[in-house]
């Protein structure tokens, strides 16, 4: 029980770090932000749980081929931003990465990519 709440605090204490961080200077925060942080540290708690090497290494893999679709919301958030404002905004981004996400996972699939 004590492993889980570490896990939680620590994580919890990187999402802290890039608020904090993006309250100071948006290009650190950004910087911060765009740092695997998270998937570092999922890969240091699969090691440390002594999941196999093969395991591992698929969490790397996917994660990359996962982001890949995500990062035009990026592009769209702070056009439509001032727009819609925050929630409408987010909710459109979330639509749009799915919808990235689903055409990407269709053209990688002729690559012998699995997504889905």
């Amino acid at each position: 029980m004590y492993w889980i709440i570490t896990k939680y605090l620590i994580t919890a204490a990187v999402v802290v770090l890039v608020t904090e961080a993006a309250k100071r200077s948006d290009k650190l925060g950004g910087f911060i932000a765009a740092l695997p942080l998270v998937t570092i540290l999922a890969l240091i708690w699969l090691y440390v749980e002594n999941q196999s090497t093969e395991k591992i290494a698929n969490h790397a893999w996917y994660t990359f081929w996962y982001v890949v679709p995500t990062l035009p919301m990026f592009l769209v958030f702070p056009k439509l931003l001032s727009r819609w404002g925050f929630w409408p905004t987010l909710g459109a981004c979330v639509v749009i990465t799915v919808f990235c996400f689903g055409i990407f996972a269709f053209v990688v699939k002729r690559f012998g990519i699995e997504l889905l």
